[in-house]
């Protein structure tokens, strides 16, 4: 390399601190990712063996590991259990109905008939059972557990495998049973607006306990955490998140005690007396199987007890899925969700102009124009 091209990376790594933290996106968005160190080069096999694999893939960047992961997250299905429990002692539902994808849509559309159901001289009127805080996420790992490719080139492969993970997902927006607005899933949950959601296990913090409805009277409530749903006979995979650790090349001793911290850190017990007190996830095997269960009894807080075990669930039972490293990866990711909620919200409107026999071909029909409007 030209060394005038490099001045600029070297100019770079003179500002940056010896560590910081960032996602591989923000890594590849740098003019010289060779001013990091690959961890690889003070880390033994022994050592990385021991991390989940998924989470060292994702630190991966141009084949060198540049992004060491120290506590991580996922998704997870968050369920107001009080509301719930309202709900299913009158129809008979159960949390298991909500394992699945096609299992949890049909749960919302039954949540939202029986709202509707409670106000006979107000028709229409069904509340929100459901509210994702990722469309692209579901859409993403939906598709890849069916076997399938989301991505074709510089797009979105609007194919089977979409087609399927699209039909119940749309069956119950129309019918009004899946949040669409803007913000955050913890929102609707809190106002009692929604009763489940899937969002970053990280959000455990900005759950309440106490639901404030929109009349202004509140009550408690009991919060649950389960592993994210997944589609019926598809592989059990559910969206990693959460960044990692860089380090700037410098001196051997700088490097030397870069590294020193970052072993501590990772040790399987420290690992995991540091991310319970965040809400995160350990980053390594050991800490998973034997600190982890030991520490989830020690917990006060029902809440994080119950996050915990989703994640010992989920760790054992799920892949965890890293998603590509894409330079357009967050303009596929924002016009998806922007045109996803657009066309949907349309959908709606046509659903409750058209009356409900309308919703089969509106299922359809909407796909077909959040598909023109997508493609570039």
């Amino acid at each position: 390399m030209n060394h005038r091209a490099r001045i600029p990376a070297l100019l770079l790594a003179l500002a940056l601190p010896d560590m910081f933290v960032s996602y591989p996106k923000t890594v590849l968005a740098l003019p010289d990712a060779d001013i990091l160190v690959d961890y690889r080069d003070y880390f033994s096999d022994a050592e990385l063996d021991d991390f989940i694999p998924a989470f060292l893939d994702e630190g991966e960047v141009n084949g060198h590991l540049t992004v060491l992961p120290v506590a991580k997250s996922t998704e997870i299905l968050f369920v107001d259990k009080t509301l719930f429990d309202r709900f299913a002692a009158a129809t008979g539902a159960t949390l298991d109905d909500l394992s699945t994808w096609e299992g949890l849509y049909r749960t919302a559309e039954a949540y939202t008939a029986w709202t509707d159901a409670q106000t006979p001289d107000t028709p229409d009127d069904g509340k929100v059972f459901f509210v994702h805080d990722y469309h692209f996420n579901y859409f993403q790992v939906g598709v890849e557990s069916l076997g399938a490719d989301f991505f074709d080139g510089d797009q979105v492969a609007f194919g089977p495998a979409f087609r399927r993970v699209w039909e119940p997902y749309a069956r119950a927006t129309l019918a009004g049973s899946v949040w669409l607005k803007s913000g955050y899933a913890t929102e609707p949950l809190r106002t009692g607006d929604a009763v489940v959601s899937v969002a970053s296990s990280a959000s455990v913090l900005y759950y309440a306990d106490t639901v404030t409805y929109p009349d202004n009277t509140s009550e408690p409530v009991e919060i649950i955490s389960l592993p994210c749903p997944t589609f019926a006979g598809g592989e059990k995979l559910v969206m990693q998140r959460g960044a990692g650790i860089c380090t700037v090349r410098s001196t051997p001793e700088r490097e030397r005690a870069c590294m020193t911290f970052l072993k501590w850190l990772t040790a399987p017990k420290r690992n995991v007396d540091f991310v319970t007190r965040l809400g995160y996830m350990p980053v390594t095997q050991t800490a998973f199987a034997n600190e982890l269960p030991n520490a989830v009894r020690t917990l006060d807080d029902p809440m994080y007890v119950s996050l915990y075990q989703a994640y010992l669930d989920t760790q054992s039972s799920y892949t965890f899925y890293t998603p590509p490293q894409r330079r357009d990866y967050l303009e596929l990711e924002t016009r998806f969700e922007e045109q996803v909620r657009l066309q949907l919200t349309a959908g709606r409107v046509l659903c409750e102009q058209q009356g409900d026999g309308a919703r089969e071909g509106l299922i359809w029909s909407t796909l077909d124009q959040f598909e023109k409007t997508y493609v570039r």
